[in-house]
């Protein structure tokens, strides 16, 4: 693992316009180590339920597809 000493020196030896760029990207990957992953919750499950008498299962996968890329 790097040592905090080994950063600084690298960090120094950057021109003074990079400085913002790493402070930005080390903001970034505290933010994002930050935020918790969250499991999926499944809400869409049932959402198309009404259709099930409409559709087979195939014909609704390419009907989902059609909505998606705006084709209906």
């Amino acid at each position: 693992m790097m040592q905090s000493s080994k950063l600084k020196e690298l960090i120094d030896q950057l021109p003074p316009d990079l400085y913002q760029v790493v402070e930005d990207f080390i903001e970034f990957l505290l933010t994002k180590r930050k935020k918790p992953i969250k499991p999926p919750t499944f809400e869409w499950a049932g959402a198309l339920e009404d259709l099930r008498d409409s559709y087979t299962s195939v014909e609704l996968q390419h009907k989902i597809l059609d909505w998606r890329s705006g084709k209906s």
